[in-house]
């Protein structure tokens, strides 16, 4: 097995590991649209989770949830992306990582738009929702999710793969499921997506970093 590896170019052997994610969370998300769709194994949970949530609100909780989904939407995050990208590029006098976050989430958010035009998933019924008629795009997959994923995801690989320690590995691998844990509960919290919203939400981010690995791993071959 070692010896057929090593006989592979080093380009296929840079973007096979990215591949095989990008491979993996399609056929995941695929799965899900089909069920989503055929209102299949979903059905029992979507609407009844995010009904026992609205039932169980409370002013406070409310309020931390909300903030939360307003720092990773589409007004909060773009800003704060920016800034970090530009504070990034200007500390390490380099621009290749933070213009491949910056990409990913360009990317991201563009198949996420995509994808919500295509389904064209309703949202939870306005008496779920926290505030009714603040969102006024398609549900599947959650965008909030999306970009909170592939945040931390990207953000975590480009930083990690400068030390490959084991230590950071676990940091960025919790940090990742707890951020975008968060992101997604608020949105169901709130009453605007689907459990199955914020899943495929978080293959997207899951693909994309897929993707970045690809590009990043032909940038070391190309430039080694």
């Amino acid at each position: 097995m070692r010896d057929f590896w090593l006989k592979l170019p080093p380009w296929l052997r840079a973007v096979l590991p990215g591949l095989l994610l990008c491979a993996v969370t399609a056929v995941a998300f695929a799965q899900i649209l089909e069920e989503v769709v055929e209102r299949e194994a979903f059905v029992s949970w979507d609407e009844p989770l995010i009904e026992w949530m609205a039932d169980h609100r409370t002013a406070w909780l409310t309020s931390v949830m909300t903030f939360i989904t307003n720092v990773f939407g589409p007004v909060v995050l773009p800003i704060l992306l920016v800034i970090g990208a530009g504070l990034w590029g200007w500390r390490t006098k380099s621009w290749r990582d933070p213009l491949l976050l910056v990409g990913a989430m360009i990317f991201s958010t563009a198949a996420t738009s995509i994808a919500k035009n295509v389904v064209g998933r309703a949202r939870p019924s306005e008496e779920i929702q926290a505030v009714p008629g603040v969102e006024h795009s398609f549900s599947f997959p959650s965008g909030h999710t999306t970009g909170a994923a592939t945040l931390v995801l990207v953000t975590g690989y480009l930083l990690w793969r400068h030390s490959r320690s084991r230590r950071a590995l676990v940091v960025w691998a919790v940090a990742s499921v707890l951020i975008t844990g968060l992101v997604a509960l608020t949105r169901m919290y709130l009453g605007y997506h689907f459990l199955s919203d914020v899943l495929a939400g978080a293959l997207v981010g899951l693909f994309t970093l897929g993707l970045v690995m690809c590009v990043d791993r032909l940038l070391d071959v190309r430039r080694g």
